[in-house]
């Protein structure tokens, strides 16, 4: 039996599961030297990895207090993942043989480090995935609960939320819509969504949902942080990019949270007739050549 046993994991879970005990001890009972790893990922609290290291690290050392754990970080490939592995390996124990341990669907099929591997079966039906699903539904009346999802909040990124905005003409009009709660009228469009492959497809989506037409392929304008009331005060905010389109197809029908659609005279159109947020997309419309 090798000298050191070393465990590889996320453990992105709020609490212990049995199968991660289960793991833990059998390694613990084959060696005596045990040595933990923790994959640490880039990005800040997703929904794959909502956890820091320092987190989990205190999680596991309330079940195993003795227990070596250290930072392995994510790398953009598989090779310079497994390298940087053995690398840590070789600098938290220079010497002895090394067994690393991993469960069914674990890091074991993209390891392409030195060391051997071995699989053991007690992970096969734990889905750390499904664990943070059901704990996502449930809201707990507690002050830790509260000041977890405050963590959370602070312990993250700024992000800058995308969106697109098009400006839909038809030779000399621009259609523009009008949210019900609001007297003046807007660009179409939206947030991208994951599923877009580009922003030229998300404006195309954002049109054809709020109006219900066939436009020609969107032309890029440029972009603008937007003063949007939502994120007034945050630290987030959004960015637009605008696009112009040519009409194409169809009769527009007022959809999704649109409440009318209008044609506008572009050389009648004013600043007052939008509302304030989409006044710079207005200039930046106006402003562009070769509409």
């Amino acid at each position: 039996m090798q000298d050191i046993g070393v465990i590889v994991g996320r453990f992105q879970v709020h609490q212990l599961h049995d199968a991660h005990k289960i793991l833990i001890n059998t390694v613990a009972g084959n060696h005596k030297r045990v040595v933990l790893f923790l994959g640490v990922s880039p990005t800040l609290v997703t929904k794959k990895n909502p956890l820091d290291f320092v987190t989990r690290k205190e999680m596991i050392h309330q079940e195993f207090p003795d227990l070596t754990i250290l930072a392995l970080p994510d790398m953009p490939s598989d090779r310079d993942w497994g390298n940087e592995l053995d690398r840590r390996i070789r600098e938290a124990c220079p010497m002895g043989s090394v067994l690393l341990y991993g469960g069914r669907d674990s890091f074991i099929k993209y390891y392409q480090g030195s060391f051997q591997t071995h699989e053991l079966d007690g992970m096969a039906n734990f889905s750390g995935t499904e664990v943070r699903k059901e704990v996502s539904q449930e809201v707990k009346a507690s002050q830790d609960f509260r000041a977890g999802v405050i963590f959370a909040a602070y312990n993250q990124y700024p992000k800058v939320f995308a969106t697109v905005d098009v400006a839909i003409v038809r030779g000399n009009e621009l259609l523009l819509g009008r949210k019900a709660n609001e007297d003046l009228f807007r660009f179409i469009g939206g947030f991208t969504d994951p599923t877009d492959d580009c922003y030229e497809d998300a404006a195309k989506r954002e049109a054809s949902e709020e109006t219900g037409l066939e436009i020609g392929q969107p032309r890029y304008i440029g972009s603008k942080k937007i003063d949007d009331w939502r994120y007034r005060n945050e630290a987030d905010k959004i960015i637009t990019h605008l696009f112009v389109a040519d009409y194409v197809f169809g009769t527009p029908q007022a959809q999704d949270d649109i409440a009318e659609l209008r044609w506008f005279d572009v050389e009648k159109i004013t600043p007052e007739m939008v509302v304030a947020p989409h006044r710079v997309l207005l200039e930046m419309f106006l402003g562009m050549t070769n509409r």
